[in-house]
């Protein structure tokens, strides 16, 4: 099994994307090497050009120069991260070894959209214009996202989804495939953990700020999970703020401010794992320790040794990275060999709850090279 991994750009907003990305191509067993460099066409009006060249090479390293229908062991897919948040490197290693799982040879090609839908469209045009035999995506809006999957749709190319996708009724429209562990079953996981602490400890009307990623519907639905427990079993609860929070650094900034605003503040929920170690972080830097806690979302090295410690993060809920990957991969292996759509796109990704010092453990020595 061969996997070569080319990235693009993030920071690039137009088909100027190609202009900062250097190719090169290894063929055969004499490791004869084509180069493409790009890096010196500053204009964009010479992009036809550049263009063309990038396509003739690109099919020539993936072996196959068409789109889904395939049968050839060898595929080149354009894959579009969200964020830089780990989960993505979990879904990298999944592809890879999902790949060799299947007996196929797999370029790569990868961008990271940066929460930015624009982005993620000159990608996916990019993608297009390329060639690539499948897009796999994180999408960065429910509704903004569309018209770029359309495109990739309308050009025969099947775009498979994971961790977030479009809209319901587009998603069926458009979407081969959408990997996700569910995100409201994600949110009850983490919602049972946080009802039980705040029961063991009698807080019956306890505080909590939500520290969220709910620019993607994903994290909105992984909210209503968590209130749906606590609406049963802790019916006092109120969130007293809830306010976006994804970077893991820019998050401690947001959730210092919370505890400012709410200095009675009894836990956070982090909605994702950028947002978690914010709130940890917060909690340490600010003397809350003992008084706020916090429930958080995905597994990070990080998160596990804040799990071992145990003062402050006290459970968190995770869809492995990796599995992600794996059947992700599987799911483009499959589209591109002419395997027809099913009847339901969606494929669960296994959910996983870590609670305490014991778990944290675990996770560290299953995960002993920091890849979710």
């Amino acid at each position: 099994m061969h996997l070569e991994f080319n990235r693009f750009n993030s920071a690039t907003t137009s088909r100027a994307a190609y202009n900062q990305t250097r190719q090169v191509c290894r063929r055969g067993a004499g490791q004869k090497e084509v180069i493409v460099d790009l890096q010196r066409k500053r204009k964009l009006i010479a992009s036809v050009a550049i263009i063309g060249a990038m396509v003739m090479t690109v099919a020539g390293c993936a072996g196959t120069g068409g789109n889904a229908g395939s049968t050839d062991k060898s595929i080149t897919v354009g894959a579009i991260y969200l964020d830089t948040q780990g989960f993505y490197g979990g879904v990298q290693r999944g592809v890879q070894d999902g790949a060799a799982e299947n007996g196929t040879t797999v370029k790569v090609l990868e961008s990271n959209a940066q929460d930015d839908a624009s982005k993620e469209s000159t990608f996916v045009s990019t993608y297009i214009t390329a060639n690539v035999n499948a897009i796999l995506l994180s999408a960065a809006s429910g509704e903004s996202s569309i018209p770029a999957i359309k495109q990739a749709f309308d050009a025969n190319i099947p775009v498979i989804c994971y961790n977030t996708c479009i809209a319901d009724e587009s998603a069926q429209k458009y979407v081969y495939s959408y990997v996700f562990g569910d995100p409201v079953k994600f949110g009850e996981q983490i919602g049972q953990a946080a009802a039980d602490y705040f029961i063991a400890n009698n807080i019956a009307a306890p505080k909590i700020g939500v520290l969220n990623c709910e620019f993607v519907e994903v994290c909105v639905q992984r909210r209503e999970g968590f209130e749906n427990v606590l609406k049963e079993k802790v019916p006092g609860y109120t969130i007293v703020s809830n306010q976006l929070a994804t970077d893991p650094t820019k998050s401690i900034d947001t959730a210092t401010a919370m505890l400012t605003a709410n200095p009675d503040t009894d836990a956070f929920f982090g909605e994702s794992g950028g947002a978690a170690i914010g709130g940890v972080k917060a909690v340490e830097q600010n003397n809350r320790v003992g008084k706020t806690v916090v429930f958080g979302s995905d597994m990070t090295t990080d998160l596990a040794n804040a799990l071992v410690k145990g003062d402050v993060l006290k459970a968190s809920v995770d869809v492995s990275g990796q599995a992600v990957g794996k059947l992700a991969i599987k799911a483009a292996i499959d589209a591109v060999g002419g395997v027809a759509k099913p009847a339901s796109i969606n494929v669960d990704a296994p959910i996983v709850l870590y609670t305490g010092p014991e778990d944290g453990k675990k996770w560290l020595e299953a995960h002993a090279n920091g890849i979710p």
